[in-house]
Order: structure tokens, then sequence, then C-alpha cells
């Protein structure tokens, strides 16, 4: 339980880092920053699936299909929503929303894999998904308070930053329940060449994906220097990392997790990712949290453990 649980943290915290990425490249496009950022995961995968071909070789062609459409919506898809959201309502808004992430798939997990993981009870849960609900909400109203205050504030390029915000939520709801379908569902395979395969699968949609945006561009006459933009160092280098750490080694973190905890549970893990980026926005504004921010994180922190308390019991229907 405890093991799997810093596994999870150690997802969130480089999950947090996509978070960043969009405002440290605010004039890159979000499907550039997704192309770019799963091209790098794809072309970082190719060495580790050298490492993992025997057990890439056990693969068939359903359980590639599974992995082309883990990489399309819960990557490609997800990252060009998010991103788009960040640079349109800006840090705190979409992390905000993708925060209510551990309540939304906490439950759809409760309702959906009950016979196959044991039923985390609702009585015994209901106090974990309050306290993690209400640390949301502070954080919430805090960053709220914030934007009202600001005189050049847009209300609809924050309405559609935070539309953008619940739609990468319904990608990352979908995505976790079918990883975890996925992996349960074959024991006896590494978690490390699952995340590997979803990296090989991304590879040729990023390459797709970056020739079109690149098409795009040209036939636009938007005046952007291809292929890699205005700073293309800086690009690439962010682009890398974010590949390495939050794609290849943050899933393989997840996918560790999610062999040794309910879904039901490591879903509300998510909140470690919403706590870091939270963290690193902060650090990227140079700024300390409000009071009201505060006492959220410690609420999520304090519904997280409580959840790790809670045992799933055998289902009776």
């Amino acid at each position: 339980m405890w093991l799997g649980t810093l596994y999870a943290l150690a997802a969130g915290l480089m999950w947090g880092l996509v978070f960043v990425a969009p405002l440290l490249l605010p004039e890159y496009a979000p499907m550039l920053l997704s192309v770019g950022r799963y091209l790098a995961f794809g072309l970082i995968a190719l060495p580790l699936a050298w490492l993992d071909r025997a057990e890439l070789k056990k693969l068939r062609g359903a359980d590639w299909l599974e992995a082309v459409k883990l990489s399309l919506i819960g990557n490609l898809l997800y990252y060009v929503c998010l991103a788009s959201a960040i640079q349109r309502a800006g840090g705190p808004l979409p992390t905000m929303i993708i925060g209510t992430l551990p309540v939304v798939i906490a439950i759809s997990a409760n309702l959906r894999n009950h016979r196959r993981d044991g039923r985390l009870p609702w009585r015994r849960l209901a106090p974990s998904l309050v306290l993690i609900a209400l640390g949301i909400a502070c954080v919430n109203q805090s960053e709220l308070q914030a934007l009202r205050d600001d005189p050049n504030a847009d209300p609809m390029r924050y309405a559609i930053g935070a539309l953008l915000a619940i739609v990468a939520v319904a990608c990352w709801t979908w995505y976790p329940l079918r990883n975890a379908d996925w992996l349960r569902h074959h024991p006896g395979r590494k978690p490390r060449a699952w995340a590997t395969a979803q990296g090989v699968a991304i590879l040729p949609l990023a390459l797709l994906g970056y020739g079109l945006v690149w098409a795009w561009f040209a036939f636009s006459g938007k005046d952007f220097p291809m292929p890699f933009g205005p700073r293309p160092g800086f690009f690439i280098g962010l682009m890398i990392a974010i590949g390495l750490f939050a794609s290849w080694l943050g899933t393989l973190c997840w996918n560790e997790a999610s062999q040794r905890l309910p879904t039901a549970l490591v879903g509300q893990l998510i909140v470690f990712e919403t706590l870091a980026a939270l963290a690193y926005a902060f650090l990227l504004r140079g700024e300390m949290p409000a009071p009201l921010t505060f006492l959220g994180i410690a609420l999520l922190i304090c519904g997280v453990v409580w959840a790790v308390r809670v045992k799933p019991t055998p289902a009776t229907n």
C-alpha cells in the first residue's frame, strides 16, 4: 500500500512539470507543445524498447491498439487541452479544475470496478473525498479572487480555458481507468515495458502531428519559425526533460502504483500532481500562496492520508 503510494507521489511530482511548460513558452501553440513533448517521449522510448524487446514481443495486436488509444486520448488530446487552457486562463485555474480528478476518478472507479478491486465503502471513503473537495475549493476560491481583482482579466478567455480544462479532466478520467484495466488483466507484465509501449505507440502519432502543425503554420502565413520556434534550444531542452520525466518515468511510476493499489484509491492520489503543479506555479510567480491556499493544501494532504487508510472490502454483488 505505502510503496504504491510512494510511486504515485513520484509520478505526481514529475507530472506537475507539464503545467509550467505552457507558461514558460507562451508564444508556442498548444498543439506544438503537445506533439513536441510526445515526439521527445517517443524518441526516448526507442532505445528503452530495445531493452524491453522480450516483453514487447509478448504484446499482441489488441495490446498495441490499446496503447495507441491510451496515447492518443490520455497523452496527446489531454495535453493539447491542458496547454490551451493554461495559456488562456493562466496556471491556477486549469490546475484547480484538474485538481478535481481525484474525486472524479475515485467515484468513477468505485462505481465501475468494485467487482474487480473490491468496494471502498462509501461511508469510510466519504471523509477523504470531502477533505479533498474542501481543499480544492479553498485553493479555487483564493485563486479566483485574485482573478476578480485583476482589471485586465478577460472573462471569455478564462471561460474557454475552463472548458478546455474540463475536457482535459474527461480525457484523464478515462485514461487511468483503461490503463489500470490492462495492467490488472496482465499482472505478469512489467509496468516499465507497458510505459515504453505507449511511448513507441505515440511516436508515429506525434510525427504526424508535428508535420501537420508545420504545414498549418506554412499555409496560414503565421510568422513562426519552424521547426523549433523562436527559442529552439530552450524548447528542445524542455521537451526532452518533460518527455523523459513527465511522460516515460512518470508513466512508469504510475503503472507501478496502479498494479499495487485499487483503482478508486490510486485515482485519489493524482492529488499529488495538483499539489506539485501549484508549488511549481507559485515558484514561477516568485510569491507565497495565500493563507487560504495553504489551508487547501493541508486539507488535500489530510484527504490523501485518510484515503490510504481505507481498505477495500470484497464485493458481494
